[in-house]
């Protein structure tokens, strides 16, 4: 199967070339150029490493099946989530499901994507001959740095480097990246907000003579953001895989729609649910939820992108974004008009502004979007346990918001539904406590026990392991220093 960028058609990759490189070299987006179809009826006999290996085999044709076995089971089978699931659903209704996407080592949804990613980009390297040494960049909003850190720690051949928004992440965010351990991990706070990480490492990918002077030094850089299809692809399969378990437990008949609310702000998760509809999964509504920073819900309501705005920051700072970089794929979806796309993305880089009008109705069909504000957000969190005894955090405490919103647009509208949980409520203790009508202690790990008492749940592993790690990545730079601060660690 061959690639190509959103703003050049002509600009074609394989499946390993796309992987390796990441973004394509005119800046834009690698996508499919075909759809394969795969029908959900055929994944219901299958556990979640047979489904993953389904949908990757269905756009890697470049990769063995042997292959695609090793990073399957390597990602999946080896006891890295506390449920051989990976996903877990949790019903609050006969109608309303949650979609729980945190119980890998790091807690959040990212994990399902960067515990396959990692295993892909070395067998992408051998068929490329690539000789020099991957160096992973990453703009983080909090999840996707631990992750990417977590997926890549000592991995032969590799190099990470995770940049985040300092004073952007919350307590527990901040101490999983700080207490990252392994030889090719690194990890810097840049003084400014996600969108300046996001954007620094989006120029030094374009950036010729930056990436001349990593060659020389052996180096060829690589990303784990969901710009990279690598990255994008893995979470195609739990959309499958959650409607393949409703099919196959009789919560749901052949063919019946099902809407999915994701909390989003990069529109990387969200993107996965619009490819699984396109390639056959029964997708009603693709609601996207958004916090304070809702930029996505003034495009898909005016057909106007515009991210020069007020930049909040929230108690769900995953969301804290933008420019929404996976929206790119979306205009090309829908146009398949690359110089279309490139014309918009030249505006935005100038202007931080595009007008979608005369395709807005094609481009947002099967869309709703609404925000959920701060205030909302908490009383969400304090509806949902008071209502269900179910503890939830920030992130997906926006998506339970918005949904309560589309019902009150659409009250005749009783198709089954399921909120997509980004994150555990332990990596957001603060936040969720006082949604809960607590006063938080002062210590992340004295919060964590006291939401213990508070709900009944467990502390979860990871957590609890950082009680006594030690702080060792303390580097901090300027936004316009990023590529300087690449330089010294790559020279040690």
């Amino acid at each position: 199967m061959l690639f190509c960028s959103t703003r050049d058609q002509k600009n074609q990759k394989t499946a390993h070339e796309v992987i390796l490189e990441g973004i394509a070299s005119d800046g834009g987006l690698f996508v499919p150029m075909q759809i394969p179809q795969i029908d959900v009826k055929t994944l219901c006999g299958m556990d979640y490493t047979q489904r993953a290996k389904t949908v990757f085999s269905a756009y890697l044709d470049d990769f063995t099946d042997e292959e695609l076995e090793q990073v399957v089971r390597g990602a999946y089978a080896e006891g890295r989530f506390a449920t051989p699931d990976v996903e877990q659903i949790h019903s609050l209704t006969d109608r309303l499901f949650v979609m729980e996407l945190f119980h890998g080592p790091t807690m959040a949804f990212k994990d399902v994507a960067l515990q396959a990613m990692p295993r892909l980009l070395p067998l992408a390297s051998v068929k490329s001959r690539n000789e020099n040494e991957i160096l992973i960049l990453v703009a983080t909003s909090g999840d996707t740095g631990k992750a990417a850190l977590e997926g890549f720690c000592d991995v032969k051949g590799t190099r990470i480097i995770v940049f985040y928004p300092k004073d952007g992440v919350s307590r527990a965010q901040y101490l999983q990246m700080a207490t990252q351990k392994g030889a090719n991990t690194h990890v810097v706070a840049v003084e400014g907000n996600f969108d300046d990480c996001q954007t620094g490492v989006k120029k030094l990918f374009g950036d010729r003579a930056f990436n001349e002077t990593l060659d020389r030094l052996g180096v060829s850089l690589s990303s784990a953001n969901s710009i990279n299809w690598a990255r994008l692809m893995p979470q195609i399969v739990y959309y499958y895989s959650t409607y393949a378990d409703l099919l196959k437990e009789g919560k749901i008949r052949e063919g019946e729609p099902v809407h999915y609310v994701v909390p989003t702000g990069n529109f990387g998760d969200i993107l996965a649910a619009e490819f699984a509809r396109l390639m056959g999964l029964p997708v009603g509504q693709l609601i996207c939820a958004s916090n304070s920073n809702d930029v996505l819900v003034d495009f898909f309501e005016k057909g106007v992108y515009d991210s020069d705005r007020t930049f909040y920051r929230t108690i769900s700072p995953s969301m804290d974004i933008l420019v929404s970089s996976n929206l790119e794929r979306l205009l090309y979806l829908r146009t398949k008009d690359a110089q279309w796309v490139r014309s918009r993305m030249e505006e935005l880089s100038d202007g931080k502004r595009y007008d979608s009008a005369e395709l807005f109705d094609t481009i947002r069909e099967g869309f709703w979007a609404q925000k959920c504000a701060e205030e909302e957000t908490s009383r969400t969190i304090r509806e949902v346990w008071d209502r269900y005894g179910y503890v939830i955090d920030p992130h997906t405490a926006v998506g339970a918001g918005v949904y309560g919103k589309y019902r009150e647009t659409f009250p005749d509208d009783d198709t089954v539904t399921v909120i997509v949980s980004t994150a555990s409520p332990y990596k957001f203790t603060d936040a969720v406590l006082e949604a809960l009508g607590e006063k938080p202690e002062e210590d992340i790990f004295a919060q964590a026990d006291q939401l213990a008492r508070k709900t009944g749940t467990s502390i979860p592993g990871p957590l609890a392991a950082l009680r006594e790690a030690k702080i060792v990545h303390t580097t901090v730079c300027a936004k316009d220093r990023m590529g300087e601060a690449v330089l010294n660690i790559i020279k040690g």
